[in-house]
């Protein structure tokens, strides 16, 4: 691809990214990926060294060098991910069980291009040509060729019940993500996050529900259900960062990314432990949602259990380390069986084919 100039550049390589990815592009003709910005709550620097100055509308005003590349750095990621779920979920669009689940994910994958075209427009409008050339390589890598910058990004959504796991569970981390965005001291990017976060929600509903319909529909074992819960949890748990995270914590001091409760409470909490603290407000939802889930099986079935944190943990202390669900260190030999045993597997997918031949293995709407 040639370096881009201008935002129209962008555009056109966003289309092309759109075929080369294998999208049905005419399912998309009629969604403008408009720009939008939404209300600040404030005007000032909340948090941090810069707390009680101005919000910065420029990169210029940045009065720090390694502020604006941490800057430049978090719009980045944040649009890496949402152009890479648009990869991994590409082809439920062919088998969609539904007319519903079809809409839901066109409107799922729509706003997720929206919203990776929202930081696109940041990175070129304010960046000059470090943030174009940052946002021309967010539509060059690709999560099936496992060069997404986030790992959970490269995951592979082979299934609708996959979907169901993966808007319940890794869209949910999203929420967070641009909750403590939207109190950047960066004023495009704070006022760029409402928009997205009214949006995103829909994507949790979307998951919840459908997980929901799977099992009051009775057709999906309990244990594969399961075994697809282990998986993205797990994944989910990773994007909040590694623990003790000086990112983290520079993000904070600097002003560009507050805590996910910033604001709403008054208790004291550790600068340096600003990823643990997310994660367990995450861990908290999530752990009433699967509580909800559990109300809607029968009395005598296996319910769902969210795994142990330090299990399946890509990165942090427990990275590559062999706890089971329920946390017991493993030996190699035996982690081995019990990951066939708690991740799904080709037994799983032989399965799922079977019963996805079913109309009602996942209720109507």
């Amino acid at each position: 691809m040639a370096r881009i100039n201008t935002f129209d550049d962008w555009t056109d390589y966003f289309r092309q990214w759109q075929k080369d990815i294998g999208l049905d592009t005419a399912k998309f003709s009629d969604y403008n990926f408009d720009v939008k910005f939404g209300p600040v709550d404030h005007s000032e620097i909340e948090f941090g060294d810069y707390a009680g100055r101005p919000k910065w509308e420029t990169v210029l005003q940045i009065p720090d060098q390694r502020v604006r590349d941490s800057l430049l750095h978090l719009i980045t990621y944040q649009g890496d991910t949402e152009f890479a779920s648009v990869e991994q979920q590409r082809n439920l669009l062919k088998n969609a069980p539904s007319e519903y689940d079809l809409q839901s994910a066109l409107k799922v994958m729509r706003e997720e291009m929206r919203h990776g075209t929202q930081m696109s427009y940041l990175l070129v409008k304010y960046f000059g040509s470090s943030g174009k050339l940052e946002a021309q390589k967010l539509l060059e890598r690709r999560a099936f060729e496992n060069s997404r910058l986030l790992g959970a990004f490269n995951q592979d959504v082979h299934t609708w019940l996959d979907f169901y796991c993966y808007t319940e569970l890794v869209d949910r981390d999203g929420k967070y993500q641009l909750t403590m965005l939207s109190h950047s001291g960066f004023k495009p990017l704070a006022a760029s996050m409402k928009p997205m976060l009214q949006e995103e929600f829909y994507h949790l509903l979307t998951g919840h529900t459908g997980l929901s319909r799977v099992i009051k529909a009775g057709k999906v074992p309990i244990e594969i259900i399961q075994r697809h819960i282990n998986k993205w949890y797990s994944v989910a748990l990773d994007l909040f960062g590694v623990d003790a995270s000086s990112s983290a914590s520079w993000f904070y001091v600097w002003g560009l990314k507050g805590r996910y409760d910033e604001g709403a409470t008054q208790e004291p909490f550790d600068r340096d432990k600003l990823n643990e603290l997310a994660r367990q407000h995450y861990f908290n939802e999530v752990s009433q949602l699967i509580g909800a889930l559990n109300n809607l099986i029968p009395e005598g079935k296996p319910k769902i259990t969210l795994p142990d944190p330090k299990f399946h943990r890509s990165i942090g202390e427990y990275a590559e380390k062999k706890y089971s669900t329920s946390g017991e260190l493993l030996s190699p030999e035996a982690y081995a069986k019990h990951i066939e045993l708690t991740l799904p597997n080709a037994a799983d997918k032989v399965a799922l084919a079977e019963l996805f031949k079913q109309p009602d293995w996942v209720l109507p709407v």
